[in-house]
């Protein structure tokens, strides 16, 4: 038995994929929960970078030790330019990190928040995480800060397909300043 799929037909509309599909039925509020979700975890990112103790242990977190060779130097270059002072670092990335929850719980210039969380999660991945290293025996994980990237990155192609978010505050401010939407959607992916 073979099922024959008519790709020269009338492309579906989403209302039309919809009709069969719990999760495309309700992609409107599940793409907003996940960005929420994700606002909450990176504003408690955020606080934690100012708890006392992570300025004078930072410079420690991005240390080689058990990196490959070839690594050593990107290493050592962090740490050689935290070790004198690490605070504007850390609380640097805090203030980018709270920055970033707001406006992914708020769902405030979301195109800026999600290019920049694409970003800032490599930086922090490539930096203290140290690409999730060091691997070896016994490694069991890659870190999260890629893991945050690839969520960022499906955020964005949800947004590009899905349309505008009906539950955010660029929705609201979309409708009093239409060129507000430049800043806030990624555009929809128009018909075949």
């Amino acid at each position: 038995m073979s099922a024959k799929i008519d790709l020269e037909g009338p492309a579906l509309t989403i209302a039309e994929v919809a009709s069969g599909n719990e999760i495309v039925r309700n992609v409107y509020w599940l793409k907003s929960f996940i960005r929420i979700i994700l606002g909450i975890v990176w504003l408690i990112d955020g606080y934690l970078k100012f708890q006392p103790g992570l300025v004078d242990s930072f410079p420690d977190l991005i240390k080689s030790a058990g990196q490959p060779a070839w690594l050593q130097p990107w290493f050592n270059f962090w740490y050689n330019v935290t070790i004198g002072n690490a605070a504007p670092f850390v609380y640097g990335i805090g203030i980018l990190e709270v920055s970033l929850g707001m406006a992914l719980v708020l769902g405030v210039l979301r195109k800026l928040a999600y290019i920049g969380g694409v970003l800032l999660s490599l930086l922090i991945w490539a930096v203290p995480e140290g690409f999730g290293g060091p691997y070896g025996p016994g490694s069991t994980d890659i870190g999260t800060g890629i893991v945050y990237s690839f969520v960022f990155l499906s955020l964005i192609m949800i947004n590009a397909m899905s349309g505008p978010s009906k539950y955010s505050l660029d929705y609201f401010i979309e409708r009093r300043l239409p060129s507000w939407k430049r800043a806030a959607e990624f555009g929809e992916i128009s018909k075949r």
